[in-house]
């Protein structure tokens, strides 16, 4: 028995040691917790997590630090690649783990090679027509493109964009022909709706709101499934005759799939607590935001779901996938 004892005190101890070092127990962060933001710094995705990392730099007393990795897919395939011990996470959003891996051959699998920790926020796009086009409804504009079938053109910020979906779902699901025309970049492509050189786009709310309560374009409707607080009186696409329709941008948190159950649970409790920060919601919201906070399955179930419908919209559009 005393031989016995002799043999599991060492044991117990270098298992309490191993326990230690573990990204589940207390002392996590053992270093810098880097988030990969994969595009470059300012817009949605960049703010964000500029805002909620000094919020889990406080709960878990280390720090949360934002890289910027230019380029959807190497940032992806960089977390992915990353040791799931919690000190590599990312800033998924629309275009990472739902439009790009549904058009495009990724080096990484959006579901299976990441562990998704909670789905932060979203934010609408708005369809916006130039004032000239003799609608003020998204019924009245279905109407005119199907009295007029492949002579009305909309903008997109280039092939595969959220812009470029959205209008092909919009076509889809209203049975219309409205021809794309593709700029490199949302502001060229907008710029030209205000020119009237092209007839309408979908655009995001920040962008579009300026011009549309100026007059230069005309707001038909938010793409999101329920009426923006920013905007409340501009009824919703699925509400004005496409329902279900929904091109929602979102962002939220992953980590490298493997994380530990326990560290996932942790960092989902922090991050969903952080979101209710009275500051931090404020911030969000003053930018158009809409705070989610999400468990981790139901983020993953929307990841899914959101790779199904742009597969299915590429397919229905003859989009050509790489």
């Amino acid at each position: 028995m005393f031989a016995t004892r002799a043999v599991l005190a060492p044991l117990a101890a270098f298992t309490c040691a191993i326990a230690a070092l573990s990204p589940s127990a207390h002392a996590y962060p053992l270093r810098p917790v880097e988030v990969i933001v994969p595009v470059p710094p300012g817009g949605g995705t960049d703010f964000l997590a500029r805002t909620i990392t000094p919020e889990l730099s406080d709960r878990f007393r280390g720090a949360f630090v934002v890289e910027n990795r230019s380029g959807g897919t190497i940032g992806a395939q960089t977390t992915a690649r990353a040791t799931p011990d919690g000190h590599t996470l990312m800033m998924a959003y629309t275009a990472t783990h739902g439009i790009n891996p549904a058009l495009y051959r990724v080096s990484y699998d959006p579901v299976k090679d990441f562990a998704p920790l909670s789905l932060i926020a979203t934010t609408t796009n708005m369809l916006v027509v130039h004032p000239s086009l003799p609608v003020r409804t998204v019924q009245e504009l279905i109407a005119y493109a199907k009295s007029k079938p492949g002579e009305l053109r909309y903008a997109s910020a280039g092939n595969g964009t959220a812009p470029h979906m959205s209008g092909e779902l919009f076509n889809i699901m209203a049975h219309t022909s409205i021809a794309h025309v593709p700029y490199k970049g949302a502001g060229p492509a907008l710029a030209d709706v205000l020119k009237g050189q092209v007839h309408l786009t979908f655009t995001s709310l920040p962008a579009g709101l300026p011009h549309g309560r100026a007059g230069r374009v005309r707001m038909l409707a938010v793409t999101s499934l329920k009426r923006s607080s920013v905007v409340p009186d501009l009824p919703t696409v699925a509400e004005s005759g496409l329902p279900g329709f929904t091109t929602d941008q979102w962002y939220g948190l992953v980590a490298p799939a493997g994380l530990p159950a326990p560290m996932v649970s942790r960092l989902n409790r922090e991050i969903v607590a952080s979101l209710q920060e009275p500051a931090v919601a404020e911030k969000l919201r003053g930018q158009g935001f809409d705070i989610v906070g999400s468990t981790p399955a139901q983020f993953r179930a929307h990841i899914q779901s959101e790779l199904k419908k742009w597969k299915n919209v590429a397919a229905h559009a003859g989009i050509k996938t790489e």
